[in-house]
């Protein structure tokens, strides 16, 4: 079973017709929102709006453990992300969509794993690359079936948020490798990895990270809606083809 989580810009799906919303309850609390249980071209599919309904969840206060927990009891075993950042490198501007292949977790004081209580032993998992290759792969060959392009590589810094970053902290980030900046990349993909769920996530790019090109000196909010309204319906074209190839 596929699962979407959409983010900052995408809390529904078009051309799901929708079947069900389930409560779940969890040992860990309650997901964002029920899950919402629907078909895109007859393929069935399972989303959750990361923020919430209506966008009120922020980022270091989403329940990620319940989310990822709440889709693993239903039998998700692949989970398409989707989460919206700024550009931090040069080559990433506002409209483009990148792909990244590794993340750096900058967040503090979230409940990150599963593995810290009495109910389970320790459990070390490999962490080295922490998107799935085969779902990567699906998510390219669903952009490029519809003639969208990814930018199919890069390294997604998770800040702790809801605030943006200081031109500064960019500059840090940059410093340390990261060409990406989001909030919800982090627990995220990890627990996915401790359910042994496949995970890989699309970042449609909103702005220039602060102190890079047309956010030298601010981020202008109005334009930055503008810019992910108008990538967000590319994205979702982008869902729709992917979940159109899934055979699971």
């Amino acid at each position: 079973m596929l699962a979407i989580i959409g983010g900052t810009g995408l809390t529904q799906l078009d051309n799901l017709e929708i079947t069900k919303h389930l409560i779940v309850r969890t040992p860990y609390g309650e997901p964002s929102q029920p899950l919402i249980f629907g078909k895109i071209a007859g393929r069935e599919v399972i989303f959750l709006a990361r923020h919430g309904n209506g966008h009120t969840i922020p980022p270091h206060q989403v329940n990620y453990r319940a989310n990822i927990w709440a889709l693993h009891l239903q039998g998700v075993t692949k989970i398409a992300a989707v989460a919206t950042v700024g550009g931090i490198d040069a080559t990433l501007s506002p409209g483009m969509i990148a792909m990244p292949h590794q993340i750096i977790d900058y967040t503090y004081a979230r409940k990150n794993t599963f593995f810290d209580g009495v109910d389970f032993p320790v459990k070390h998992i490999d962490f080295t690359e922490p998107y799935s290759a085969q779902l990567r792969a699906q998510w390219q060959q669903a952009a490029t079936a519809i003639g969208e392009q990814l930018v199919d590589h890069g390294v997604y810094a998770t800040t702790q948020g809801p605030r943006l970053e200081t031109a500064a902290e960019i500059d840090r980030l940059a410093r340390d490798g990261a060409t990406m900046v989001g909030m919800t990349g982090m627990p995220e993909a990890a627990l996915a990895r401790e359910l042994d769920i496949s995970y890989a996530a699309i970042c449609p790019i909103a702005n220039h990270a602060a102190g890079r090109g047309d956010s030298l000196h601010s981020i202008q909010y109005e334009v930055l809606v503008e810019n992910l309204n108008q990538t967000m319906s590319r994205v979702r074209k982008i869902i729709v083809q992917l979940v159109k190839q899934n055979e699971t």
